[in-house]
């Protein structure tokens, strides 16, 4: 039976997980991701980077790796699935907040992984490491792996999604389903798409589309539903989930119906939505001792915001900015002498986890139950919703995404 000691053990190589990793590393301090699948995982095609996470990005030092990769966005569009009409119409361009002007846009998650892994020191990063048990060992953690391995750490950081088993540990329930789905897609030519870099919506009839470039030949897209029990059938099949698809949106503009006919098969994926209470957050462990949870596995959301993998981002961020104080000495100092008291140490590192925790509570709690009720309303079916939605809210709800996204997780320093 093999045994290795760590300082600072991930689990998971996602976006919170490789973000964390990266973060400490900037900051001098080493640490270990275990992730169960052989290479880097991907699920899903791209996602909406917003203003707060290029702040994160730039944190770490990749954002403009990433930048010369995808396009920035200048607006959104918004239309109305009941009419076909344009309801409203927001420019993205000289759109300003508290933290300066704002930046959006669409990554595909493959590149955005590449890019922190490939930042970090080779070894980092152990594939093939899937974690069954977690133990209690004084001062530290016994990490249980199915290989029989057994990791001792100093810390223990769980950013293994929305089945952790870090997150189990801690006390959390399952996330809970929140009875939508969403299938999405992503579509690629070997020529210019000819789409403007636009965030396009569409609400009406239980349904949310929305659609946008990441590049001059890709372009990513989003169907959320509430599936009936006959409907569910669909998500196992893509070529049925692709006629379902087209025949919801048959009232959009012929070239955004053509973005979903021009997505092979295979380019077709469908999962349930599913997030965290929000009190689970208010009542529940997200640091204890020695152990916390980050990314998905602190608090999974709906994509009605396009705030889940900018969050993740945020979390890695600060993080590591407290987890850098428990290591070093003084603000900016080196790491602390190994022989060093186990207790004090100890005691160091639960309080940086605490204050992360506390940090991030509240800004987890907003986002879950903000994103939970924009998805309610853009997918209510009544007609004094849609009505309201049409002629009122959809203006207000493409602004309210900028105003989400106007934060800084601050930057990696611990002075």
């Amino acid at each position: 039976m093999d045994s290795t000691v760590e300082d600072i053990v991930i689990v998971g190589a996602g976006i919170a997980g490789l973000t964390t990793s990266l973060a400490l590393h900037r900051l001098g301090v080493p640490s270990l991701v275990l992730e169960s699948w052989n290479t880097l995982r991907v699920t899903g095609f791209a996602l909406t980077i917003w203003t707060n996470a290029w702040a994160a990005l730039d944190a770490v030092g990749i954002g403009g790796i990433l930048r010369r990769q995808h396009l920035q966005l200048v607006g959104n569009v918004t239309t109305s699935l009941i009419t076909g009409q344009q309801t409203s119409e927001t420019s993205f361009i000289n759109a300003t907040g508290k933290y300066g002007a704002h930046e959006i846009r669409c990554v595909m998650r493959q590149k955005l992984l590449e890019a922190l892994a490939n930042e970090l020191p080779s070894g980092t990063i152990r594939y093939s490491s899937k974690i069954v048990a977690i133990e209690d060992n004084g001062f530290t953690k016994l990490v249980h792996l199915a290989d029989g391995t057994i990791i001792k750490t100093k810390v223990l950081i769980g950013c293994d999604g929305v089945n952790s088993v870090v997150a189990k540990w801690l006390g959390f329930e399952n996330a809970a389903p929140s009875g939508r789905s969403a299938i999405r897609g992503c579509a690629m030519s070997s020529s210019n798409h000819g789409f403007d870099p636009r965030f396009m919506q569409c609400f009406g009839e239980g349904i949310r589309f929305n659609a946008m470039p990441c590049n001059d030949n890709t372009i990513y897209w989003a169907f959320t539903w509430t599936p009936t029990t006959q409907e569910k059938e669909v998500e196992d099949n893509p070529a049925k989930m692709k006629q379902y698809v087209l025949e919801k949106i048959e009232k959009m503009p012929s070239e955004v119906r053509e973005v979903v006919e021009n997505t092979d098969l295979d380019q077709f994926l469908s999962s349930p939505l599913r997030y965290r209470h929000p009190w689970e957050l208010i009542f529940g462990n997200i640091s204890k001792g020695n152990v916390c949870v980050a990314g998905d596995a602190f608090h999974p959301m709906t994509p009605d915001l396009g705030q889940g993998g900018c969050s993740s981002l945020e979390d890695g961020i600060v993080l590591a900015r407290c987890l850098a104080e428990a290591f070093n000495k003084k603000p900016g100092g080196d790491i602390i002498n190994k022989d060093e008291d186990e207790e004090e140490q100890y005691k160091r590192i639960e309080e940086s986890l605490k204050k992360y925790a506390n940090e991030r509570r509240w800004r987890s709690i907003n986002l879950i139950l903000t994103s939970y009720l924009v998805g309610r309303i853009q997918s209510g079916e009544s007609t004094l919703v849609s009505f309201l939605r049409d002629k009122f809210l959809a203006g207000f709800l493409a602004g309210f995404l900028l105003k989400v996204s106007d934060y800084d997780p601050g930057k990696l320093s611990t002075s």
